[in-house]
């Protein structure tokens, strides 16, 4: 392969084409419509399995090529129609009659699984036979992910988003998964979705993803057996003598690749959820544990295991702070020394304009800004809280923080990209995963609130303005 550009490859969309076309031929097995042929007759017909499973599968094929030609609103028609088909009110509310009405315990245990059969609306099954037609699952993850973008505040899209999510649950149980190890003898079609998946870390070339599957490096995914060629999700590994500190160095195409039973650090530098209509159906702790695992094993010379992670809510939180009038972000001496290096009225002036500048920060800069920064970094992964008072305002760091890591050390220059400097005025941190000690930071963050953090960091967090 060439060293070119990778653009977004139109791989899905040739897939789906391909798809649709074989739901097209088995649709057109089954016979015409009848004169009603609005979404909910076509469903009906489909719950009703005239003519037996297989037309019944033929004609969830025609509705889920149907789908696949829609428009935005149309699809919103065709969602709101399958939302219709829900429980039967009044068989409801005989059945819970009855659940009241049972005298011994025989009659209630009868009446309750009644009224469980009652409660399950038809739409569970219709939603059930499209994993009967090829790359089914997938159909039903992909409406999912439209389903989530149009349900607003609908109660019914609601109900059917419900629905739909506890179905994926179920059918995307961790036992049900399979851990692969991606490299570059995998299929093509696999590999371009790899760079169309990653969000992290945007793969440029195809040199630069053969650089990411080298022998000092490891990419591992899970999969599903009804979707086995697409990843649900996917870690990017690095084997490194040390903790990295910049993501450019770690991706750098013309440095030397290392000896990987050397190495004495694996680096979790890109995690990415592929499927979104997966979201909330969470693999990424069972993941990043079992890659520990299988690394230790592989190579015992690696004792320390570690993420080296964006913050994309840092430059956010500092422009929302700098709005308030009084700011309290600067130490006296803080706000002195940026005076004086910017020349501006005062110090949070100063780091509002340090802020304001979207690009890497000039060497006139550094020697007093990166203390400074480095200090209101580690203030805001340590301590400061989103929604509820207790979880971590950083979305990465939630993830990770949840999952069982602990806040290790803020990276200056970490990320001088384009994207790094504008969420995150070029930090990244590393999180570290110490087998362990996992599940006890994990129970005390998911319990208590309470953030692992490594002790200069947490000392570093407190101090200042």
């Amino acid at each position: 392969m060439s060293d070119v550009a990778i653009a977004e490859p139109g791989l899905f969309d040739r897939a789906l084409k391909k798809v649709a076309l074989l739901w097209r031929d088995m649709a057109s097995s089954v016979s015409a419509p009848a004169e009603d042929d609005s979404w909910e007759a076509r469903m009906r017909a489909c719950l009703e399995a005239r003519g037996g499973e297989i037309s019944a599968r033929n004609r969830a094929a025609g509705l889920a090529q149907a789908y696949l030609s829609l428009d935005e609103a149309g699809r919103r028609a065709f969602l709101s129609a399958l939302a219709g088909f829900d429980s039967d009110p009044a068989a409801v509310e005989g059945a819970m009659r009855e659940v009241s009405a049972a005298r011994d315990t025989a009659a209630r245990a009868a009446a309750k699984a009644k009224l469980r059969r009652v409660l399950e609306p038809p739409r569970l099954r219709l939603l059930t036979q499209f994993t009967s037609i090829p790359v089914g699952v997938k159909f039903l993850v992909d409406l999912r992910a439209d389903l989530m973008h149009a349900m607003g505040r609908d109660p019914m899209l609601q109900a059917l988003e419900a629905d739909l999510r506890g179905l994926l649950a179920n059918w995307f149980d961790l036992g049900f998964l399979e851990l692969r190890r991606i490299d570059w003898q995998s299929p093509a079609a696999l590999l371009e979705k790899l760079v169309g998946y990653e969000a992290v870390h945007r793969i440029r070339t195809w040199r630069d993803l053969k650089n990411r599957l080298d022998s000092d490096r490891r990419c591992y995914a899970f999969f599903h057996p009804r979707m086995p060629e697409e990843p649900l999700i996917f870690v990017e590994v690095a084997l490194v003598q040390g903790l990295s500190g910049s993501v450019q160095k770690l991706l750098d195409e013309k440095a030397p690749v290392q000896e990987p039973r050397q190495a004495d650090t694996a680096i979790f530098y890109s995690i990415n959820n592929c499927q979104r209509g997966l979201d909330g159906i969470s693999f990424g702790n069972s993941l990043i544990k079992r890659v520990v695992a299988l690394l230790s094993e592989e190579f015992p010379n690696l004792k320390t295991f570690s993420t080296l992670s964006p913050i994309p809510g840092f430059r956010r939180w500092l422009e929302e702070q700098l709005i308030e009038p009084q700011p309290k972000l600067l130490s006296e001496e803080e706000a002195r020394q940026l005076t004086e290096s910017s020349g501006l009225a005062d110090g949070h002036a100063a780091l509002r304009a340090l802020v304001a500048h979207r690009r890497p920060l000039g060497e006139g800069w550094c020697q007093k800004a990166e203390p400074i920064l480095t200090r209101l970094c580690a203030r805001y992964l340590v301590l400061e809280t989103g929604k509820g008072g207790r979880r971590a305002r950083d979305p990465v760091g939630h993830f990770h923080l949840s999952n069982g890591a602990r806040v290790e050390r803020v990276c200056w220059r970490g990320d001088t990209s384009d994207k790094g400097v504008r969420e995150s005025l070029g930090f990244m941190v590393n999180y570290l995963y110490d087998p362990a000690k996992i599940e006890d930071y994990h129970e005390a963050y998911v319990g208590e609130g309470n953030r692992a953090a490594a002790p200069a960091l947490k000392k570093l967090a407190k101090s200042g303005g």
